[in-house]
């Protein structure tokens, strides 16, 4: 069996995988990172491939998919919510970014029509190799890829152990395995205790809605979004929420996919306790009382958030919520580091109080220590989807510890 790193190696995005075994090869995600300076995977010939396996639904590891689908394609699978959201959030990059890219919707509609829909646990066969598809606890329908062949290789994806309001966490019980394609984003820390970071919310939240202003909590519109209106919700919050955004269209598929949420009753509970926004009248409207808008985009790259950022910043009675990691690069990370945003073309200081909370859906550091030691077998750990130092800091502890652990570079070959 061989591997091969097409992209996510030293970095945090574009993730893409090959795995051969004899005349069968899959690829296990193809993503890009859509921000400024676009980086896609490493070029891969769709007749070389026998098919495709998404591990979830965020473009830095869907984002270059529909490249596959100029022509015939190839088969397809993943969650159902998985090829749901996909077809989302891709056609959103196209509208975006579609002059940076090699492909368009026609693209992304051939991807879906060679889509099949597998759910957690449930085998099933490609050539001769066995697929399992566990769940990952990332985002819903996130999912875990375990492979068995002449070796048995399971590709985490994005994993997360840590119990949120809105998933099941990945379970430690794994299988055995002979190579584990990990990622390590949070390699050198843990995070902080999820209970204290909603309360700081619901104060921070509290506190500026109380004093006559608005909060915005830009959030990525699969997951953190809904988790955040669940947080309000079972905290009996006492202000006015809105939504806006991608989210309202995500919140319907992950009701309509209840077998992949937590307690599907208690998040469809949470989203009708939520006010809807659509179209720009609710919008100016919403803005002109205090209450608290979850709005995508979570790092401040379009959508509605950038329209909020605008109106609010100026005034220092107003919040900003960040709730979402922030990429180096993105606006949200300007906002955080430099108390910037651009605004008409120009960067302006920020005189709302900004605050951060840590709401990661990845694990950390004792998390990830935590599922390598309870590995079966002697496998080789691969670490991915990490800076250089995470994947150093994490491999070094590893190895210390008798598990042999790898960093790769993209374009390396695993035998």
């Amino acid at each position: 069996m061989q591997i091969k790193i097409l992209g996510a190696a030293g970095t945090v995005g574009n993730s893409g995988f090959l795995v051969k075994d004899d005349s069968t090869t899959l690829l296990l995600d193809y993503g890009l990172n859509p921000g400024k300076n676009m980086v896609h995977p490493m070029h891969v010939r769709p007749k070389d491939i026998t098919a495709l396996i998404t591990s979830h639904a965020h473009l830095d590891h869907i984002g270059y998919e529909p490249y596959l689908y100029m022509g015939k394609g190839i088969p397809h699978y993943a969650t159902a919510p998985t090829i749901e959201i996909s077809e989302v959030l891709l056609n959103d990059l196209i509208k975006i970014s579609g002059e940076r890219l090699p492909f368009t919707s026609a693209e992304v509609q051939n991807l879906i029509r060679m889509s099949t829909a597998r759910a957690y646990n449930e085998e099933f066969s490609i050539d001769g190799l066995k697929i399992t598809l566990l769940n990952a606890g990332h985002i819903p329908g996130s999912a875990m890829v375990y492979i068995r062949g002449s070796k048995k290789v399971l590709y985490t994806g994005d994993v997360n152990h840590i119990e949120s309001r809105l998933l099941v966490p990945a379970s430690y019980d794994l299988p055995e395995v002979d190579y584990v394609i990990s990622e390590c984003t949070y390699a050198t820390r843990d995070h902080e205790d999820r209970a204290k970071e909603e309360k700081r919310l619901i104060d921070f939240s509290n506190e500026i809605i109380e004093g006559g202003g608005t909060v915005l909590i830009p959030s990525f519109a699969v997951g953190r979004a809904q988790e955040v209106a669940e947080i309000y919700y079972y905290n009996n919050f006492k202000h006015e929420v809105y939504m806006d955004g991608m989210a309202l269209t995500i919140n319907d598929i992950l009701l309509r996919n209840s077998e992949f949420i937590k307690d599907p009753a208690g998040l469809k509970m949470a989203l009708d306790s939520v006010k809807y926004i659509n179209g720009w009248a609710g919008r100016r409207k919403a803005i002109k009382k205090p209450a608290s808008i979850i709005s995508p985009a979570g790092m401040l790259v379009g959508g509605a958030s950038v329209f909020y950022s605008r109106k609010i910043s100026g005034d220092p009675k107003n919040g900003i919520a960040i709730v979402s990691y922030q990429v180096e690069g993105t606006p949200g990370r300007s906002l955080i580091d430099e108390g910037e945003v651009m605004l008409d073309g120009k960067l302006t200081s920020v005189k709302a109080k900004v605050l951060q909370f840590e709401l990661s859906s990845h694990s950390g550091r004792s998390q990830l220590l935590e599922m390598f030691k309870k590995l079966k077998g002697s496998p080789t750990v691969i670490l991915v989807h990490g800076d250089n130092d995470s994947c150093s800091y994490m491999s070094q502890e590893l190895n210390g510890m008798g598990i042999k652990a790898i960093c790769p570079k993209n374009g390396d070959i695993i035998e």
